[in-house]
């Protein structure tokens, strides 16, 4: 049995090959990631959107083009800009959620902070049509309505990070944990 120092790891792996290197890669598992923004009206209403491709509603968001170079937080903004027309920056992030469904690849789910929209950026909204059929401002207490599961339960824990003035929110499906 040979154990391996972190040096003698550290060494093997800069003498991989180019070839080496990309078949290691290409066994790792892997995993989707996803980016949403929770976007708020001056009465704190939440702004959801819903898909034509899929049953229920979401925040405005999608994948990580993650093989392009994009990141999480460059994600959520362009996948915003082009569900509902509005291209802001975002604000901090306030949740990570890993989320795990049987007979699917994991999910890792980023939420970034929208900020309020005002009358004005409201009737900017215009969604794509490829994917979304209408979008609404949803009260707190009603969001569990429209998300249920891990995305209801992921909206509430960064809204809650929001109030709150908290760090990131760590969650898998939804719950918090640590």
């Amino acid at each position: 049995m040979w154990v391996t120092t972190g040096v003698v790891a550290a060494d093997y792996a800069f003498r991989m090959t180019t070839q080496d290197f990309a078949t290691y890669l290409a066994s790792l598992p892997r995993v989707l990631a996803g980016a949403a923004a929770i976007f708020r009206d001056a009465e704190g209403r939440v702004l959801l959107v819903e898909p034509n491709y899929r049953e229920g509603w979401a925040l405005p968001g999608g994948t990580i083009e993650s093989d392009d170079g994009e990141t999480p937080r460059q994600g959520a903004r362009r996948e915003t800009a082009e569900e509902i027309g509005l291209d802001v920056e975002l604000g901090r992030l306030l949740a990570v959620d890993w989320v795990q469904w049987p007979g699917r690849q994991p999910l890792v789910a980023y939420v970034y902070d929208g900020g309020v929209l005002g009358e004005d950026d409201l009737m900017r909204i215009r969604l794509q049509e490829e994917e979304l059929l209408s979008w609404r401002l949803v009260p707190r207490d009603g969001l569990a309505g429209y998300l249920p599961g891990p995305l209801g339960r992921r909206v509430l824990a960064a809204l809650d990070a929001l109030a709150d003035g908290t760090g990131t929110v760590e969650l898998e499906n939804g719950h918090r944990v640590g």
